[in-house]
């Protein structure tokens, strides 16, 4: 079975939502990108469907573990430029995290 890594590959703030939506007397500043992620932060996955080592958050995971599974088990998606590759991200409507999704043949 292929393997495959996840690398953080964006952390983006919507910021007019926020200011929308969000109780400001709780935040007053605001939100900032998830704090539990990093730029660049890498998993590998290698027991599907188990989350990976040190993966931070079971929500994202729930969320990208489809996408996942399609590029783990030979997927390839039409509308990426290359064949083993998938961009996804959680469900976190004010601050989603991004994430490449790439498989490691052998």
């Amino acid at each position: 079975m292929a393997r495959v890594r996840i690398t953080v590959v964006k952390l983006p703030v919507h910021e007019d939502l926020v200011s929308r939506y969000i109780k400001k007397e709780r935040y007053p500043d605001g939100f900032k990108a998830c704090e539990l992620w990093n730029l660049g932060q890498e998993f590998l996955v290698e027991g599907f469907p188990a989350k990976p080592q040190g993966f931070p958050c079971d929500w994202a995971w729930t969320d990208i573990q489809r996408d996942v599974a399609m590029v783990m088990f030979g997927a390839d998606l039409p509308w990426m430029a290359q064949t083993g590759k998938a961009i996804t991200c959680c469900s976190d409507g004010f601050r989603p995290v991004t994430f490449l999704v790439e498989r490691i043949d052998g």
